[in-house]
């Protein structure tokens, strides 16, 4: 099958495009044949680096994807051949104590796709049954790949980790990343307020006619004053950053008394100043987030399909040009998903 896979680290020269032996479905799996998949940044990490992620060369890349069933065992239930499915990209153990409370983002011994296991930048995958879930009919191939990781991380960190509630006020740091902009959809569409920032004059256009509320520009604009300009002094109930180190200042100022802080990334760097202090006083709340289990994702899903929710794809490259893709991530020109069509569907 073709396949897009690394052979070593450090640029586009280790990323090939060539034939890989079709995944070998094992009892409880399903074979998934690939229409669509979306890049994330992971995919530059593994890409670039891949140090501290234990896996074996090549590796075939992509975490997400949408597909059809090919072949799954014959007592399968739920799911049946033919069928347009998403995928779930952490194969967990099932045994250890948070798998088996609910919360396998937690998985002593979880591999992700694209990561520890070959991934979906590829014509075929296998992943256990638990990963495969129905798709929205309503939606595009590619928007419907774009739900498995950023709208995955973007609901769990709103809804599970925040809480956040319809009248409240939101602020996302870095709109036009997948994460950010995934965030300020679902914010929107259950009525919360939404403040956004980027160094980008025309990202903050096209967040407003996503619906943001406010736009902040970071790169001409102190944050954290404008925010208690726009919340008359009051800050905001919930902070949703994956940048890190550059804006944590900000975000921690930004926030009213009581707030929560929910961070699934650290781009800019992992050490910031901690501000102890201010999160004793003001009782700030600091919340750490990665992806979502499998009801989150089920959940996630039935949004898509009753709402408006439509996934925003920025750029769309075949399997054949992955590199440029790759490097249309990289650039940080995108607003939205840089989406990999992979078969004729």
């Amino acid at each position: 099958m073709k396949a897009a896979y690394i052979t070593g680290h450090g640029g586009n020269e280790v990323v090939e495009i060539g034939n890989r032996p079709d995944p070998a479905r094992q009892p409880g799996e399903v074979l998934v044949k690939l229409h669509a998949a979306t890049l994330n940044r992971v995919d530059l990490y593994m890409r670039d680096s891949g140090a501290g992620i234990t896996h074996r060369l090549p590796q075939i890349m992509g975490l997400d994807g949408m597909g059809v069933v090919e072949e799954m065992d014959a007592s399968e239930k739920i799911l049946s051949v033919g069928q347009r499915v998403l995928v779930h990209p952490a194969v967990v153990c099932g045994r250890c104590e948070f798998c088996q409370r609910g919360d396998i983002v937690l998985c002593t011994k979880v591999s992700y796709l694209g990561e520890h296991r070959d991934g979906t930048l590829a014509e075929y995958v296998s992943v256990p049954a638990a990963n495969v879930f129905p798709m929205p009919d309503k939606l595009a191939p590619d928007e419907a790949a774009s739900l498995g990781v950023t709208y995955l991380t973007a609901w769990r960190m709103l809804f599970t980790r925040a809480q956040l509630k319809p009248w409240e006020t939101v602020l996302i740091f870095g709109v036009g990343g997948g994460v950010s902009l995934a965030a300020l959809q679902l914010a929107k569409l259950t009525g919360a307020t939404v403040i956004v920032t980027s160094r980008d004059d025309e990202k903050l256009k096209s967040a407003t006619t996503v619906g943001a509320d406010h736009v902040i520009n970071s790169a001409a604009q102190d944050v954290a004053k404008r925010v208690m300009e726009i919340t008359a002094g009051r800050g905001v109930d919930v902070v949703i950053e994956n940048v890190g180190q550059a804006v944590w200042s900000s975000a921690m100022k930004s926030l009213v008394r009581g707030g929560r802080l929910v961070t699934c990334g650290a781009t800019t760097g992992d050490q910031p100043p901690a501000d102890i202090r201010r999160i004793f006083i003001r009782q700030l709340q600091i919340i750490g987030s990665t992806l979502g289990n499998f009801n989150e994702f089920r959940n996630l899903i039935n949004f898509a399909d009753k709402t408006s929710l439509r996934p925003i794809i920025s750029a769309r490259y075949t399997l054949d040009d992955v590199h440029a893709a790759l490097d249309h991530l990289d650039s940080g020109r995108q607003f939205g998903k840089v989406a990999i069509n992979i078969a004729d569907h």
